[in-house]
């Protein structure tokens, strides 16, 4: 069994619709019930916050503090984490902070990089908006297989950032007549070394997750789908990772006056896209019915955290936001078993408590109205 990662402590000030709050955690699972608007997902939001990045709402943080707010907001929580016990407070100055601004303090200590927080916890989230996954936009899909990359790899991320700023770079150079072509050669280095590692990454990601899925159980009420990942370099993989950095840098310097009438770069990571099919059914995840794309998302998150406790030997932090709303009472009580195998501590939400009975003594329940949290017994 992995070890468990647990919150102990959460305090929150000026976040969405909590002027201030504070609750003590017993490190079980953790239930949130109330009507819709009553600030459940603000606090999951907030708990989202001990990740690197925006959280799971990916929102500015000026719309994070509290409406009438003088300063900025403060996340705090107290954590026996991946490297003992810790104290962990985030945060913004301001109202009008951007996301250079965020600061980050681990047991009272201003921490170099958001990326430390890595070294404490791994949080994954499951939320209505991802609902669309199967049928949206490539962009959601291949934001959605970064960060369950970056769970295993926090260096992920910063590739990500990294090959985007040179590719914008490049981008403003082919919108500049006269060219500099030494500095379009360096910045088209930086985005073929960038960019073959970061694809190599994500297929890695997928490959785990095949293989955890072929050497365990076949899931039945929750199965795994079929993971693949095709538009960049289709066909040239199998290779030494240096042949293909010259083989996508030979492509960046000979579309530079196609890159140029279109304004953006046509070949890249990201163009890829995260090919989903029902692997029982043979067929694709968009083709699904609704009932169906759902099981396997959650399917997909699920064996994403059990991959995440193998690779790292902690059970990640789970926020399941709405999770129960539309499965039947078998399914939620087949999920909630599921979860807590998984051996770490999950938060959920939903606007019925009684949803969630079958998890009995095992979580912690809390009634939320209009931005305040009280404790209260399981049903």
């Amino acid at each position: 069994m992995p070890e468990k990662v647990t919150v102990t402590r959460l305090k929150l000030t000026d976040f969405r619709n909590y002027a201030e709050l504070a609750l003590d955690l017993d490190g079980q699972h953790v239930v949130l019930t109330g009507d819709n608007g009553s600030g459940k997902t603000n606090l999951m939001e907030a708990v989202s916050l001990l990740s690197p990045g925006r959280g799971l709402r990916r929102a500015a943080y000026a719309d994070v503090v509290r409406k009438d707010a003088e300063n900025g907001f403060t996340v705090f929580a107290a954590l026996d984490g991946m490297a003992g016990e810790a104290s962990i407070g985030t945060g913004v100055d301001g109202p009008g902070d951007e996301a250079a601004n965020r600061r980050l303090r681990i047991n009272g200590i201003a921490a170099r990089a958001i990326d430390e927080l890595s070294d404490h916890v791994r949080v994954l989230w499951l939320t209505p908006s991802m609902d669309g996954l199967f049928t949206g936009g490539a962009s959601d899909r291949r934001r959605f297989l970064d960060r369950l990359v970056l769970s295993i790899d926090p260096a992920h991320g910063r590739r990500v950032t990294d090959f985007e700023r040179a590719m914008r770079g490049r981008n403003k150079l082919l919108s500049e007549p006269g060219w500099d072509a030494a500095w379009l050669a360096a910045l088209e280095e930086q985005m073929a070394s960038l960019g073959v590692a970061l694809h190599m990454a994500r297929q890695e990601m997928i490959g785990l997750l095949t293989g955890l899925v072929e050497h365990g159980e076949p899931a039945v009420a929750f199965p795994v789908p079929l993971l693949g990942l095709a538009g960049f370099l289709d066909g040239a993989w199998g290779r030494p990772a240096g042949d293909i950095e010259d083989h996508y840098r030979d492509i960046l310097r000979q579309t530079r006056g196609r890159d140029a009438a279109a304004g953006r770069a046509l070949d890249g990571p990201h163009r890829a896209d995260l090919l989903i099919r029902h692997r029982a059914k043979d067929i694709e995840a968009a083709r699904c019915s609704t009932g169906e794309q759902k099981a396997l998302l959650v399917g997909l998150v699920l064996a994403h955290a059990r991959l995440t406790a193998r690779l790292t030997g902690f059970a990640p932090l789970l926020l399941l936001d709405e999770i129960a709303a539309h499965l039947d009472e078998h399914r939620r009580a087949v999920l909630f078993d599921l979860v807590d195998a998984l051996g770490g501590q999950a938060f959920m939400t939903g606007t019925d408590a009684s949803m969630f009975a079958s998890l009995g003594d095992r979580a912690q329940f809390f009634t939320v109205h209009n931005g305040s949290v009280r404790e209260r017994e399981a049903e």
